[in-house]
């Protein structure tokens, strides 16, 4: 009969602590995802700014069981490959319906989010966005495949969970990367910057 009391506390103490450390982990992959995405962004332009090259950075949407998706790094020139980043697979590369969609709500105002996740390409006149592909100059400008300057934002999160949301945006004319997370501020779901 004390092994029963003993196993069955066991088990409960096992289940309230699975529950309370779900939140946490879910945090984590998020945080994971959102410096991954920041920093290979930035890893990227710095790299090309030592270098002297123009390196070329493309993102890929998740693949299902495997990862939330995939940020590659890659020296046109050589074809080399510099890095490879894969984001945990519970957190994709999404906007979360129900995210500010205007050009006045989006991460420093690029765009609606209505491309999907990878927004970028907002640098010339008649530019529609929706670009995933970003080539960036040794002085530190980040332009898109026909040498516009390619301004942007890629938004991420865990599907379902607008509290995780977060997005990463990128001024062309400069390569300042800027992170953002999204907030409930009286109600009303706002970008802030992180």
């Amino acid at each position: 009969m004390e092994l029963l009391i003993v196993i069955s506390c066991s088990l409960i103490m096992a289940a309230v602590v699975d529950v309370s450390l779900q939140p946490l982990l879910m945090q984590q992959h998020v945080d994971d995802a959102y410096n991954t995405t920041l920093n290979s962004l930035r890893r990227a332009r710095d790299l090309s700014a030592m270098d002297m090259r123009t390196y070329i950075v493309t993102f890929l949407p998740a693949v299902p069981g495997v990862s939330g998706g995939t940020i590659t790094a890659v020296d046109p020139n050589t074809g080399a490959v510099l890095f490879n980043e894969i984001l945990p697979p519970d957190v994709t590369y999404h906007v979360e319906p129900g995210q500010p969609n205007t050009a006045a709500t989006t991460p420093d105002g690029f765009g609606t989010a209505g491309n999907g996740a990878f927004d970028f390409d907002w640098g010339a006149a008649g530019d529609v966005g929706g670009g995933t592909t970003i080539y960036f100059y040794p002085d530190g400008t980040a332009h898109d495949a026909v040498g516009n300057v390619n301004n942007g934002v890629v938004y991420m999160g865990i599907p379902g969970r607008l509290q995780t949301c977060r997005a990463v945006s990128l001024w062309g004319y400069t390569g300042r990367i800027r992170g953002w997370q999204l907030y409930q501020i009286g109600g009303i779901w706002t970008w802030q910057q992180r």
